[in-house]
């Protein structure tokens, strides 16, 4: 008998006789070949996870502008209709003033 099988307790032989009977380099490429897919690809499951909160944020940036959008189209809306509403908007936003009258801005 060889000094590594002597050192081995039973336990450790069989373990090692059925790692010689199953685990073949085939299976170990396989193994290596889902690990590389799994996890070092561009479909692995790091990427895809942030695939998914980059998604997430750009709808949330996408609602965002979206109430934004809806916002200027109202507001072009009761300008293009509404004299009153624009001749205000100007007034607060813009400081026009009519010829006889004195604007005051308090911040």
């Amino acid at each position: 008998m060889c000094y590594l099988c002597i050192a081995m307790s039973e336990k450790t032989k069989k373990a090692f006789k059925w790692c010689r009977k199953y685990v073949t380099p085939l299976f170990l490429g396989a193994a290596a070949i889902l690990v590389y897919l799994s996890f070092f690809t561009e479909n692995s499951f790091i990427k895809k996870k942030e695939y998914e909160e980059e998604i997430a944020r750009l709808k949330a940036e996408i609602k965002n502008s979206r109430d934004t959008l809806e916002y200027y189209n109202r507001l072009n809306n009761s300008l293009s209709n509404d004299r009153d509403e624009m001749e205000r908007i100007v007034r607060e936003q813009y400081h026009m003033q009519r010829p006889n009258e004195d604007v005051y801005v308090f911040e």
